[in-house]
């Protein structure tokens, strides 16, 4: 079990957190098929601040592990990251990406099946927020 209670998953020599990154992945095998990406990555690592020393003290770089990094057509590059939920420490990580990786576009998916499956996590929100107006108004 994973530190949210997710199974891991083994597929294809890869160990997923979850069967939703499992299930995303072999949606990218089959859009790599296709031709709809050129090619994609499990796991890419960034480094959000790198390692250094004050005085004496030494203190560790900081770095953020994404799901996937996906390589499309038209040479942009999408880093996807399979969320449950958003901790604390994954939002700064996220502000810190932003600022350092500008010119990568972070996507953050939720599976949420009754929704039809992948959904980014905005639209999840979204869709939370005004199913909860709406019963409030009953």
């Amino acid at each position: 079990m994973s530190k949210y209670n997710n199974k891991k998953v083994e597929l294809d020599g890869h160990v997923f957190d979850s069967k939703a990154e499992a299930d995303y992945y072999k949606g990218l095998k089959v859009r790599q098929a296709a031709g709809e990406i050129i090619n994609f990555e499990i796991q890419p690592s960034f480094v959000l601040q790198p390692a250094f020393k004050k005085g004496e003290k030494a203190f560790q770089k900081i770095t953020y592990k994404a799901d996937f990094m996906v390589y499309l057509p038209n040479g942009e590059v999408e880093v996807i990251d399979i969320k449950g939920m958003v901790t604390e420490t994954f939002g700064v990580k996220r502000k810190l990406f932003e600022y350092k990786y500008q010119h990568l576009q972070l996507i953050l998916l939720k599976h949420v099946q009754k929704y039809g499956g992948f959904i980014t996590l905005d639209e999840y929100n979204k869709l939370k927020r005004e199913e909860k107006k709406q019963k409030q108004a009953k």
